[in-house]
């Protein structure tokens, strides 16, 4: 559907589609990995090598997706996805044993859209205070009925008997540390690398597949690390682990601000480091969501796991993706050369605009505006990623702060 769309509206239908599939699916290959596994040694390696193949995988569409444009038509990226599931259909079909659920767990329809109103409502206030001439009615009409939207859901299910979501299992420090992880790894990640692909096509002039190839560091570290991370978090604990992999993060961010060119040697290794960190984030959040819900909720603890990153990333997508818009906007209407060029409105609302904007002007006016769009995305990418990495160190910290006060109150 979404490789043979004839407009937008149907694509994005098609994607809708897509994104059903996959909440059925990721939940239930986690809640599989902590019924089946028994041992905790092994189990934790387990979710190291699923959270290697998630971020992995994440990682290495980009590069996928690259090589197949520059051969064959869009569509052909939502089709080479199609071998690949009937091998994962023929192979669940052979070996993973078929565990019978509870008849008696009901599903709840109305909670479920009211979450979805809710989340969406949120999003989409997010969405419009980045707008480079924002609606504040709309706004915050969408932020009211988006908070509205979830208190009926916590409300919901604070009173059913089958919750959806179970909230006590928040109480757990751990359990919420993973939680916080997710969200804030996956938030830093998806929005980090929406700018980043933008900059080295956009910007610096990649390939698809050429961008593909400058971020290959970061997909192969991350593949590399989570197994290594399962086996580390029987010694040292999912906390350690997590606070490492977010500090990592951070520092790969950071790094790759400083190396400034996409493809230099200094940036690979930034991105190395930010792959690392995020393969033990995932890895570290992953299991102490896992390990730290009773075995009947495991399908519910996968789910909130699941939702965890899927929520940080559409989150990252739209803060920092706003963000990279408002500054964007602002650092190009403040330039008097930019208002002298006589440059058409869109040019304001991103760089991929601009240039095509420059596209049908004059030769030096064209390129001097390509120019002055490029500086101002280039200012806008520095924020971006400084605020990516400074969340990732709030929750480092945050998760330093809630591993030690379980050990006090342990020890008291």
């Amino acid at each position: 559907m979404a490789a043979f769309a004839p407009n937008p509206a149907v694509l994005i239908a098609g994607r809708a589609v897509l994104a059903v599939g996959a909440a059925m699916m990721m939940p239930a290959t986690l809640s599989l990995i902590r019924l089946i596994f028994t041992d905790e040694r092994e189990r934790a390696f387990a979710i190291g090598v699923w959270a290697a193949v998630a971020s992995g995988g994440a990682a290495f569409g980009p590069l996928i997706g690259g090589a197949l444009l520059e051969v064959f038509w869009w569509g052909s990226v939502f089709l080479v996805n199609i071998p690949i599931v009937l091998l994962a259909l023929w192979m669940a079909r052979r070996f993973i044993p078929d565990e019978p659920g509870d008849p008696n767990t009901p599903w709840d329809p109305l909670a479920s859209v009211l979450i979805m109103i809710g989340l969406i409502g949120a999003v989409l206030a997010v969405k419009e205070f980045g707008k480079p001439a924002p609606s504040y009615e709309a706004a915050a009409i969408s932020a009211a009925v988006g908070a509205g939207f979830l208190w009926l859901f916590a409300r919901r299910q604070s009173r059913s008997v089958a919750p959806m979501i179970d909230f006590s299992l928040f109480r757990n420090p751990r359990f919420a540390a993973g939680v916080l992880a997710a969200v804030s790894a996956a938030a830093a990640l998806i929005g980090g690398q929406l700018v980043l692909t933008q900059r080295l096509q956009l910007v610096q002039e990649f390939t698809p597949l050429q961008a593909g190839l400058a971020t290959l560091p970061l997909s192969l570290a991350s593949f590399v690390a989570g197994p290594l991370a399962g086996l580390a978090m029987s010694r040292v604990g999912g906390g350690v682990v997590m606070g490492f992999g977010l500090l990592a993060s951070a520092a790969g961010l950071i790094g790759y601000v400083w190396a400034w060119e996409g493809a230099s040697l200094a940036a690979l290794a930034a991105l190395a480091v930010l792959g690392v960190g995020v393969g033990a984030t995932m890895t570290g959040a992953s299991a102490s969501i896992m390990l730290n819900a009773p075995a009947e909720r495991a399908g519910m603890a996968a789910s909130v796991e699941e939702v965890s990153y899927e929520l940080g990333g559409g989150l990252g997508v739209a803060i920092f993706g706003s963000l990279m818009s408002a500054i964007y906007t602002s650092r190009l209407s403040g330039s008097t050369e930019f208002m002298a060029l006589g440059a058409p409105e869109a040019a304001r609302e991103g760089v991929d605009e601009a240039l095509r904007a420059a596209e049908s002007m004059t030769a030096g006016t064209g390129e001097r505006l390509a120019a002055l769009a490029r500086t101002a995305f280039e200012g806008a990418f520095v924020w971006v990623m400084l605020s990516a990495a400074l969340l990732l160190l709030a929750t480092a910290l945050a998760v330093a702060w809630t591993s030690r006060r379980r050990r006090l109150v342990a020890t008291a």
